[in-house]
């Protein structure tokens, strides 16, 4: 996921739905994006985030946030994972589009985004990875007004 969105320097990353914060971690780690953020609703998957930031030694660069996506901020997001339900996806669809600068990357494991046909799809072994650039038209055509 991180290599399709190409995931640099300079970027700050969330992953949305984030478990145990694996994603979150190499970004900064790996892929030496600047910062970054992973949401998830359940607390015991944040909690152990957290121990496995502090054991990377990245703890200073990520942060996880137990709490609801669709109240999240996220604005200020480059590049966005999601390993999310497709109905999920699809809700999302339109804060992600409000919210996001035109450039930033969304990648997401498994699930599309409806209509919103994705700029480049792979295999990985039997997993889909979608990955979509945001554009000025996309956020007209399907972010809420």
């Amino acid at each position: 996921m991180l290599n399709l969105g190409k995931t640099g320097p300079g970027d700050i990353h969330y992953d949305l739905g984030c478990g145990d914060g694996r994603i979150v971690i190499m970004a900064v780690q790996k892929f030496g994006a600047a910062r970054g953020t992973g949401y998830d609703i359940d607390p015991e998957l944040i909690k152990e985030a957290n121990e496995n930031a502090k054991d990377a030694g990245v703890g200073d660069k990520v942060k996880f946030i137990e709490g609801d996506l669709f109240k999240a901020d996220f604005h200020d997001a480059t590049i966005v994972t999601l390993y999310l339900l497709p109905d999920v996806n699809l809700r999302l669809r339109p804060k992600l589009l409000k919210e996001l600068k035109v450039g930033s990357r969304i990648v997401s494991h498994q699930f599309d985004m409806g209509e919103w046909k994705p700029d480049k799809t792979v295999q990985v072994e039997w997993r889909t990875v979608y990955l979509w650039t945001v554009t000025q038209e996309a956020k007209e055509r399907f972010a809420e007004n």
